[in-house]
């Protein structure tokens, strides 16, 4: 239960710096921002999936809670909060390197995310269009924290805390929950090598907590599953991101899916990748 409450924690004090510069930005961009320079913004946004697609394969997963706030708040596109929720490492590269992976094979691995990221991602904004403009008002709203009359530090600090509380009761819920369950059958469920690896580790990546990508990262190191199954694991594993998401927007088809389409992408990406290559 000390190690529940502990990683929980730590988790959660992670976050704290990513959550408050975004807020930050968001401040600035609904406070301080001219109407032409919003719309330069907006218009940006054609490249946001490639920017994305980058910025998620820094091995942190601070980068997708980040993009579920701007998403929410309507600065980024879908395709490009997919973009940065597939690319994302999550733990598996820290784990790789402390195992002594070959860096090519890690450079592969994470180069193979960015180009899945990427693609969908611009896939995603081709078919689908969000109306609205660019507004924190809605964040503001949804967390009652009244802060129309506060800074902008001050304002930005009131979200960062509120969230940061939500995610270390929800992460604490999960940690337990894992240790209940226990990581030695989420292994076993990966360890059949049939068409259903690919859905369970899919599955168990998608869970916004770190340990999925750490089991499923660890059984690959030890040559129990393919690297399809650990691909279908690791393009799903965005950390808190999707927890972020469906706590900041509160259009839930939407939210729905985004959580659909990472899903059956880390599935087919997964079987394809062991059937091809």
């Amino acid at each position: 239960m000390k190690d529940i409450i502990i990683d929980g924690l730590i988790d959660a004090l992670k976050l704290l710096p990513y959550l408050f510069i975004t807020f930050l930005l968001l401040e600035f961009i609904e406070h301080k921002l001219s109407v032409k320079n919003q719309k330069i913004l907006t218009e940006n946004q054609k490249v946001g999936p490639f920017i994305g697609g980058l910025l998620g394969a820094f091995p942190q997963c601070g980068f997708s809670s980040m993009a579920a706030n701007l998403f929410s708040a309507r600065v980024i596109t879908m395709g490009t909060l997919i973009a940065v929720f597939l690319s994302t490492s999550d733990e598996m590269l820290p784990i790789m390197i402390s195992e002594k992976t070959s860096i090519f094979l890690i450079l592969k691995i994470i180069f193979f995310k960015i180009i899945i990221g990427v693609l969908i991602g611009f896939a995603v904004d081709l078919f689908y269009r969000r109306k609205g403009k660019n507004t924190i008002n809605e964040l503001c709203e949804n967390d009652h924290c009244d802060c129309d009359n506060d800074g902008i530090f001050l304002s930005s600090l009131k979200h960062t805390i509120k969230i940061g509380a939500f995610i270390l009761l929800i992460n604490l819920i999960l940690n337990f929950i894992i240790f209940k369950v226990g990581e030695n059958n989420l292994e076993k469920l990966l360890l059949h090598h049939n068409i259903f690896s690919y859905f369970i580790s899919s599955l168990i990546g998608i869970v916004p907590n770190c340990a999925g990508s750490v089991i499923i990262t660890e059984l690959y190191l030890k040559n129990l599953i393919t690297i399809g199954i650990m691909l279908s694991g690791l393009l799903t594993g965005s950390g808190l991101g999707i927890l972020l998401l469906f706590k900041s927007n509160k259009n839930i088809k939407e939210n729905i899916l985004v959580l659909s389409i990472i899903y059956f992408v880390g599935v087919l990406v997964g079987l394809l990748y062991d059937l091809i290559i």
